[in-house]
Parts: C-alpha cells; structure tokens; sequence
C-alpha cells in the first residue's frame, strides 16, 4: 500500500535521521498494528521525477477506469500508457521515475478520458487533476459536470444580458463552466462567488472548442 505523508518534523541522531510524519486524513493506526508493520519504504521528492501525490493520483484512477472497464488494474495501466503514446507521440515510460511534466500530462489524459467515456471516479475529478484549468476545459469540451463528472450544460458565469438572444450573441469573451442540472440550480441559489469557493470550479474564457475530430 501506498501512503502520501508529510515530513513534520526531522533531526539527525547517532542511528541515524529521525523523522516525525503525518498521513493525512487517514487512519493507519489499525492497519500498522493488526499486520505489526516495523519498517516502511520511503521515497523522496526531489522535483524533477513524478511526485508521490501524482502517483497516487494516477494509480487512483486508473484503478476506477479499471472496475469501469472489468480489466486488472495492471492491464489497465498498459492500455492508458498505450492511448497516451498513441495520442502525445511520446515513447513508453515508467509511473516510477517519469518526469513530473510527463505525470501531469499522463494525468490530463486519464481525465479527459475518464470524462469522454463517462467514467464516474471515485473522487471528483478536480480533486485528481494537476492542471484545473485544463480540467475545466474538458468539462466544457465532453459536456460533463465540473463538480461531479455528470452529463452536464454549458452555464455562463458572465451575463449575457437581457433582451440578447444567447443563439446570436457572440460568447466568446463570456466565462463557461459545464454544470449538470443540480449543480447548475445550485449557482444560480447561491450564487456563483459562493458556488465557486464551495466546489473550487470556476468559469474559463473558451475561444474555440476542439471536437477532436479529424
């Protein structure tokens, strides 16, 4: 199993380097103590390989794409490092030591993907994503909830105005988000600055959508 910790505190002894750590929002507690576990392996970020939180975010969905899908999580991994080659032409790599650029890319595409197939994860998306505005886009783009991933429609943040009819307006300068139904009526009863800080969504400028299609 794989932990994402912080380093809270640290000091040098004759043994060696003593270190106080925090897991997060979990409880190990339990786990450590009914499998007696005595050691653990620790790996250090040094910010040029793939952190240990982008890590966990791949694995994380890759493991909900495959109980999607019915393939081991294994194999899923090799399909998603397929398409990715397939679609950004690079070579094959490693999740243990690719770059943290290569990561985040990677990790785009686990969620466009998940969004395009209409893969529900087991956390919201934008809480997996290390580029939100890229995010957002394709909430836009696959037509799917920014907040939960549902089918969704395009909400403006910005007013078009009234007495503008929105089919001959040019909306191009106008903030979009994609929110479903629920969510939607939520902007609007809250209102979008509340909404916003809420969910951590907001609307992006979106020039021109790309269909993906050749």
């Amino acid at each position: 199993m794989n932990e994402v910790i912080e380093i809270k505190g640290i000091r040098q002894s004759e043994d060696g380097t003593e270190m106080l750590v925090l897991a997060p929002e979990r409880n190990l507690l339990d786990t450590i103590l009914d499998k007696r576990i005595k050691m653990a392996e620790m790996r250090l970020d040094d910010g040029r390989t793939i952190s240990v939180l982008q890590r966990k975010k791949a694995y994380a969905t890759i493991r909900d794409m495959a109980e999607w899908t019915g393939y081991p999580p294994e194999i899923m991994k090799e399909i998603m490092k397929y398409e990715f080659m397939i679609r950004t032409g690079e070579e094959y790599f490693s999740l243990s030591n690719c770059s943290v650029d290569l990561a985040r890319e990677f990790i785009s595409m686990l969620i466009e993907f998940s969004l395009e197939h209409g893969i529900q994860l087991s956390d919201p998306a934008i809480n997996r994503t290390d580029d939100i505005g890229r995010y957002l886009y394709y909430c836009i783009k696959h037509k799917r909830c920014a907040v939960c991933g549902r089918p969704g429609e395009i909400h403006h943040v910005d007013t078009i105005g009234m007495g503008n009819d929105r089919r001959h307006v040019d909306d191009s300068e106008y903030r979009k988000i994609c929110l479903c139904r629920e969510h939607h009526t939520e902007a609007h009863k809250i209102g979008m600055s509340a909404f916003e800080t809420k969910h951590k969504v907001y609307g992006i400028v979106v020039k021109e959508v790309d269909s993906g299609e050749k």
